[in-house]
């Protein structure tokens, strides 16, 4: 065996077994506590790596194929950056989270402004879902988070965050370089070398997620020790809350048909929390961070735990 061929094949072999690694990898980094505080320092560079390796697999040519349906696209980007926002914002304020829990309160708003994750296109293809759809939304919801997250963080947080147009910035420097970055490597490496590369540029991005899990849950274990009741129900309300968008967006998309409204739920229910939080510069209170690693749970359980039904779904539609 070439034994240069032994490492791509090991990458291969891990982006097509995404979904098992990735749901493995919280527990890592909550019962070897040692490990997720030696990741904890790589969170803002496995953020970075995820963003490259993710706009690295979008061919501008292939993307412009996706826009066969660019109305479900722009209803879906639409719903998931401003509308959802917009209604959960209100409802969080409605229930007095901002005065009894103003730490869960800071992360719910810089949550549900998020976009979705960019490993998303990736657990699309993993789960047989529409990968396109999945891809064209995604590219869209990213674009604009720089305006809509900055409208929404000022509009619920108000001086709790930076000024909108700082963080704003912020976020278009993390997106527009990540982007710069993948475009630059695909000029220089091609295009047919990056498509044959596929699977292993996955298995990158699964270890890249691997990292960024395993430093979320950092601190969790002595958070639960402390307070098991408090970690026990932003766990169940973590799910709760992605289960509940995930369905609530796939009912209002169902005439789309059912796997492609799945693959939109997933969207606006696994939102990129470390895409903001890496724009705050991670300086969050501690409550705010134990929920942000709490919400690691569904981000990373879900995929795996869903994907009997939308393999169900995709074979039937």
């Amino acid at each position: 065996m070439n034994v240069l061929a032994l490492p791509a094949a090991v990458l291969a072999a891990i982006g097509r077994h995404g979904t098992i690694i990735v749901a493995a990898s919280i527990f890592v980094g909550l019962f070897v506590p040692g490990i997720a505080a030696a990741f904890k320092p790589l969170l803002g560079d496995s953020i970075i790596v995820m963003l490259v390796l993710a706009f690295l697999r979008v061919d501008p040519v292939e993307l412009r194929r996706h826009w066969t349906n660019p109305r479900l696209i722009l209803a879906a980007s639409a719903w998931i950056m401003l509308v959802t926002p917009a209604v959960l914002g209100a409802l969080f304020m409605l229930t007095g989270l901002r005065d009894r829990l103003p730490g869960i309160y800071f992360m719910l708003v810089l949550q549900m402004s998020a976009p979705g994750l960019m490993s998303s296109p990736a657990l699309a293809a993993l789960m047989g879902l529409d990968v396109a759809l999945t891809l064209a939304t995604l590219v869209v919801c990213t674009a604009i988070t720089p305006l809509t997250s900055s409208l929404f963080s000022h509009l619920y947080l108000g001086s709790a965050l930076a000024s909108p147009v700082s963080f704003g910035i912020r976020l278009l420097l993390i997106i527009g370089g990540c982007a710069l970055a993948a475009y630059v490597i695909r000029r220089i490496a091609g295009g047919r070398w990056i498509e044959a590369q596929r699977e292993r540029i996955d298995g990158l991005s699964v270890i890249a997620m691997f990292m960024f899990a395993v430093a979320a849950m950092e601190g969790v274990s002595t958070h639960f020790l402390a307070d098991p009741l408090l970690v026990t129900g932003l766990t169940l309300f973590t799910f709760v809350l992605a289960l509940g968008m995930t369905a609530v967006t796939a009912l209002v998309f169902a005439r789309a048909g059912r796997a492609r409204a799945l693959a939109i739920g997933l969207i606006a229910g696994n939102r990129n929390v470390g895409l903001m939080l890496a724009a705050t510069g991670f300086a969050v209170p501690d409550l705010a961070w134990l929920y942000f690693g709490l919400a690691q749970f569904p981000i990373y359980l879900l995929p795996h735990l869903l994907k009997p039904l939308a393999q169900r779904l995709a074979a039937n539609s």
